[in-house]
């Protein structure tokens, strides 16, 4: 009993102590970032056929269908052009900027808004990516996910060396930001506005909010007390809670697909393959199309194979090789998707989802990789070369991808 209880309570306090998958966290916020931004610059010349007010989905049919389901989106606050091109420019900023990680609290939570304004605004437009993109912005919310690859991190480093030499680190930018943001939460507010549908969204943006001053003013005491140790906890909990979310997500949406498709009598005998690959909405490429369907075998083994690999996946979450191997397949498989399908954004979110199960060593690597081709581009432009930054993150951070705990979950290779 007593080992029972010692090993409940060093889980309990790796837990609590720790915020796993840095890296994992960061590339799932690089993807679904990038997925939205070239999703939103891709459609920039038909947005408002889409989510305007020139589409044939218009405001009042919207209203009518939001005042049933009650869903969130900030383009049901005014029937106007200009507050219509204001959103869209804002889900566009706020893609950017958790794209290279600056204020990832506060741009996920923009993020998070700018993605439910227009989805839930034009329910009609979009496909699977569209649905997993829509709740992967709102499990980003809760995750710490620029605590590496990110200008918050590189601010932090800044910032800490700074304090180290002794000198005097003064943050303007995050608390004008959060009184902008307070500013426009109360007059949407009083005016009635942003809770007319579902609590949910509302509270959360309200919650968010208030937890950044609390964050703030903890932050100014030192390291040591006992509210910033307060705070860490239960920011370490909500980020591991939610990475466990994503996960449990993307095995979800593997299984059921799986198991759907073993229902079906095309995927039973093994032709499902061949006939999206002659449907002219999914051709952007009939030869190519044509010349993967001309073999039989090759459609067999791609029908079947799909099931097998959907339906397998969850299971092999606990045996790193086979789930590397399956990783491999699934992000190719998607790829080919991409570009024979013509499905490209639906293909880079699910990729993003998968990328929650990568193993920390090659995320490591594929770092490297980049900040040496970085570096050759400025040296090779003229440029100042910078050090390399592979093993420059805190040790904190190094240590929060390693441990047994972190191999069981996946996250090493």
């Amino acid at each position: 009993m007593n080992r029972f209880a010692l090993s409940a309570s060093r889980g309990i306090a790796r837990v609590t102590e720790t915020a796993f998958g840095p890296y994992q966290s960061a590339v799932v916020r690089i993807g679904f970032a990038g997925t939205w931004l070239l999703f939103l610059l891709r459609e920039l010349p038909h947005r408002a056929e889409l989510y305007g007010p020139d589409g044939p989905w218009s405001w009042s049919l919207a209203r009518r269908l939001i005042d049933t389901n009650g869903a969130f989106t900030a383009l049901m606050w005014a029937d106007s052009r200009a507050w219509f091109e204001l959103v869209y420019a804002l889900a566009l900023l706020s893609a950017a900027l958790l794209l290279v990680g600056w204020r990832t609290r506060t741009m996920s939570v923009l993020f998070m808004v700018g993605v439910l304004s227009l989805q839930n605004r034009s329910v009609f437009v979009g496909d699977g990516g569209d649905n997993v993109l829509h709740l992967m912005s709102v499990y980003l919310v809760f995750t710490r996910c620029g605590r590496v690859w990110s200008l918050d991190a590189r601010r932090a480093r800044r910032a800490d060396a700074a304090s180290a030499r002794g000198e005097e680190v003064t943050d303007r930018v995050g608390p004008l930001l959060w009184c902008v943001t307070g500013f426009a939460l109360v007059a949407v507010t009083a005016s009635g506005r942003l809770f007319e549908g579902e609590w949910t969204v509302p509270v959360l943006l309200w919650a968010v909010w208030a937890a950044q001053a609390v964050w703030w003013l903890v932050g100014r005491r030192a390291a040591p007390s006992e509210p910033r140790i307060l705070a860490d906890v239960v920011g370490n909990l909500l980020h591991n809670g939610a990475l466990v979310v994503i996960m449990a997500e993307a095995c979800m949406i593997y299984a059921t697909a799986g198991w759907y498709k073993i229902q079906g009598s095309r995927w039973q005998d093994g032709t499902a393959v061949y006939y999206p690959l002659h449907l002219d909405y999914f051709s952007p490429w009939p030869a190519l199309g044509d010349l993967l369907s001309t073999s039989g075998t090759m459609v067999m083994l791609v029908t079947y194979g799909t099931v097998i690999v959907q339906v397998a996946f969850p299971f092999t979450l606990f045996n790193r090789r086979v789930k590397n191997v399956l990783l491999v397949v699934m992000m190719t498989e998607h790829a080919v998707i991409a570009v024979v399908l013509g499905l490209p954004f639906f293909s880079l979110a699910m990729i993003a989802a998968d990328s929650v199960f990568l193993p920390t060593s090659f995320l490591r690597r594929l770092g490297g990789w980049a900040a040496r081709a970085r570096d050759g581009m400025l040296t090779g432009s003229g440029g100042i070369p910078r050090p390399r930054r592979g093993k420059d993150e805190p040790a904190q951070v190094r240590e929060d991808a390693e441990g047994p705990e972190a191999a069981r979950i996946g996250f090493t290779p």
